[in-house]
């Protein structure tokens, strides 16, 4: 065999059982690290990427399978590359990781979209010039001739002249049958062309698109962060500015001169859904250089979004956590927005988080990786080097926060916030109010037999959602309708417990007095859809007053420029959940809703805090904006205790529809890895954790500070059990670094 003929592939399985490179004959095929085939695969049919080429195999050249075809797309190199070491990370596959990178739809045959486009030929400029003609005009009248052909009716000529105004043009909009006959005489052209399918653009004020003058904070981490982008050693930089301290100037500073160095840009946004404003301003300051990616979108748009990158047609990529996969060539920047958020986790396998994803992509490419929140993550701040912005751009100061005690109180409302709301109904003002529960109550009971509503396939209680008429399951999305009274004993003595956005949202109208001129608004998980979501936003942005009620939603990332009010209900409602990070989630939910507050026109702007733990360090902390103070204390606490960013944590799951079963595969998966881990990890569990999708759980949690060598000893214990036929019917999930 010639030399490199010998294609060594991926094949896109989802089976943990069947991993690593297979050798394909490549045949005539033209391949490369990085292209999409197709290839024969266990009596299959398969998509797979290759991953290297060889001249030699083990295997005697004709028993060996070959390429059959040779998709359009390929990956970069680097994105092969990038494969491998998240499922060495995530303790997953190379195929489930390239899974990821490839365009939507691709596994379907998804392509470009194309579409029938019409041109005018030579003779049909000829036939418009003439036609343009005394004479041209009287011959069209007369049905004559002109040169030479049958006279033109009224539509063709119009369509003529459509052609030569407009250029080439989809036939659809001017009538494909009509277009065929001119065709056939020879005076257009009809050709199936692609298309992009292109998302929702935003719009943008004019003063947006603009670069406004930067203040010397902004000047000062631009200065770092240009300075960074000369040296490509790939830094890791951590943009902490309070909120309202002007943050996406700098991104989009930064974006510009890496567009100007000739490299690509990769911003990440917590929710690109959430952030309609970021978005407008990255594509009216950087123009069509921009394209989107996210979940949100089809996957047509999506797949032709993916293709834009690929060419280089648009070189800054802006979306949600999986645009951290953008096929961009020579990346020079990675912004990470609202660094501090959650969602950068991905919940599926392999549960990568995109943060640390991103500052691999980095390393790669010697990029500058440029994480920024106002509340920074422990792990950053102790890891990354910080510049500072500590003032609002608009030189406003960070708003009044008064704690409320809840203690004793009944109603879901303190008075001292009825009285805010009522004074900002008086004044024409703007409030915004976080519930982090959505529904309209947390659960229903029978009021004689104490019977509770849960649901058939998970061992949690159903949320009522009156406006849908029916009770849900937020873990599997289980529906069904409102009781009228209780199956058990007959009653028809049914209580509501708890309350959540929509009913805050609809007391909220009847108190206030909602109309057109003061809008009670609502945004959370139940806003049908991404779009809804950015509307009611803008709603929100164009009534000249009114309450914009919401989950932790509301306190990501958004520029509310006139809003003197914030509320915070439950506030301690994120400290009562057994995770350790728990006061730094609840510390950084009060400040960030804090700062969307007293922005703009809004004068300091005021913030109230109501809770059942008025003394908690998290919000006593977070009511001083002493973000620093919060820093240092729970780095000091996580040192003590082996947590991050001083130790790793990683998470195993095992479920089955078996009860004993998850139990008993956590334990062997325990002395498995206690035996290959290094003396100092820490196996704990198994515990038992509740019914989900009618599968029975149990979970094993190792703290460790050998990084490396814990996942490989989990890889090596979960892959060894997989195919033990005692567990078949055991699923194991792993998630490094859980959130």
């Amino acid at each position: 065999m010639d030399a490199h003929t010998i294609a060594r592939v991926l094949p896109l399985t989802q089976t943990r059982a069947l991993r690593g490179v297979f050798d394909y004959a490549v045949g005539a095929h033209p391949v490369e690290v990085g292209s999409v085939v197709t290839v024969p695969f266990a009596g299959r049919r398969l998509l797979g990427v290759v991953a290297s080429l060889a001249g030699h195999t083990e295997i005697p050249a004709d028993r060996l399978a070959a390429v059959e075809s040779v998709l359009a797309v390929s990956l970069a190199p680097d994105l092969v590359e990038l494969a491998g070491w998240m499922a060495a990370e995530y303790c997953s596959t190379p195929a489930r990781a390239l899974s990821l990178m490839l365009p939507p739809g691709l596994a379907r045959g998804m392509g470009e979209k194309r579409v029938l486009v019409a041109q005018l030929t030579a003779a049909g400029r000829a036939a418009v010039a003439e036609l343009g003609s005394p004479a041209g005009r009287a011959a069209l009248a007369e049905r004559g001739s002109v040169r030479g052909r049958r006279g033109l009716s009224e539509g063709q000529l119009a369509a003529l002249r459509a052609l030569a105004e407009a250029g080439p043009t989809p036939a659809a909009a001017l009538g494909t049958a009509l277009l065929r006959r001119l065709e056939g005489r020879g005076l257009v052209t009809i050709d199936a062309a692609p298309t992009g399918r292109l998302p929702r653009r935003h719009h943008v004020s004019s003063s947006a698109a603009s670069a406004p003058r930067l203040n010397a904070d902004q000047r000062a981490a631009l200065v770092a962060i240009l300075a960074a982008l000369e040296t490509r050693r790939g830094e890791e930089l951590l943009l902490h500015g309070v909120t309202g301290s002007g943050k996406t100037e700098v991104y989009l500073e930064a974006a510009r001169a890496t567009l100007a160095a000739g490299r690509g840009v990769i911003i990440l946004v917590p929710e690109i859904g959430l952030t309609p404003q970021a978005l407008a301003r990255f594509e009216a300051r950087l123009g069509s250089v921009v394209a989107v990616l996210h979940s949100g979108l089809s996957p047509g748009q999506r797949h032709d979004e993916w293709l834009r990158l690929r060419r280089g047609e648009a070189r800054v990529a802006v979306g949600a956590r999986s645009a951290v996969f953008a096929p961009l060539e020579d990346i020079g920047l990675i912004v990470v927005d609202e660094e501090h958020e959650s969602s950068y986790k991905h919940e599926g396998d392999p549960r990568y988080d995109a943060r640390r994803v991103a500052a691999r992509r980095a390393a790669l490419f010697g990029a500058v990786l440029l994480g920024g929140s106002a509340t920074p993550r422990p792990e950053s701040a102790a890891t990354q080097r910080i510049l500072v912005m500590p003032q609002r751009v608009d030189g406003g100061r960070l708003p009044e926060v008064t704690v409320l005690d809840m203690r004793g109180l009944h109603h879901p409302l303190h008075p001292d916030v009825r009285l805010a709301l009522g004074e900002v109904r008086r004044a024409r003002e703007k409030a915004v109010v976080l519930l982090n529960r959505r529904g309209w109550s947390n659960f229903l009971t029978c009021a004689d037999c104490g019977r509770v509503w849960k649901c058939p396939n998970c061992d949690v209680s159903l949320v009522l959602h009156r406006s849908g008429g029916l009770m849900a399951c937020h873990h599997c999305g289980h529906r069904e309708p409102i009781p009228h009274g209780c199956p058990d004993c007959g009653s028809v003595s049914v209580a509501r417990h708890g309350a959540g956005t929509e009913r805050l949202e609809h007391e909220l109208a009847a108190a206030l007095h909602s109309g057109p001129d003061f809008p009670v608004l609502r945004l959370d998980a139940d806003s049908s859809g991404l779009e809804a979501r950015a509307d009611t936003l803008a709603a929100f942005h164009a009534a000249p007053a009114g309450v914009l009620v919401g989950t932790q939603m509301i306190a990501k990332g958004h520029d509310f420029a006139d809003v003197s009010l914030g509320v915070v209900l439950d506030a301690d409602a994120t400290l009562r959940f057994p995770d350790f990070r728990a006061e730094e989630r609840t510390f950084s939910l009060l400040t960030q809703l804090a700062g969307r507050t007293g922005r703009g026109g809004a004068g300091t702007g005021r913030v109230l805090v109501q809770t059942l733990a008025p003394a908690a360090r998290p919000i006593q902390l977070a009511a001083r904006h002493d973000t620093d103070a919060f820093l240092a204390g729970e780095l000091t606490r996580r040192r003590a205790l082996g947590y991050p960013p001083y130790g790793t944590l990683v998470r195993i799951i095992c479920s089955s529809p078996d009860p004993e079963a998850p139990t008993r595969a956590a334990a062997e998966l325990g002395r498995r890895i206690t035996a290959a881990a290094p003396p100092s990890v820490a196996v704990l569990g198994p515990a038992p954790l509740f019914l989900l999708r009618r599968r029975h759980r149990a979970q094993l949690q190792i703290r460790a500070t050998e990084r490396a060598a814990t996942i490989a000893a989990v890889a090596a214990a979960v892959d060894g059990l997989v195919g033990d036929r005692l567990m078949r019917d055991v699923a194991m999930s792993v998630d490094v670094d859980p959130q």
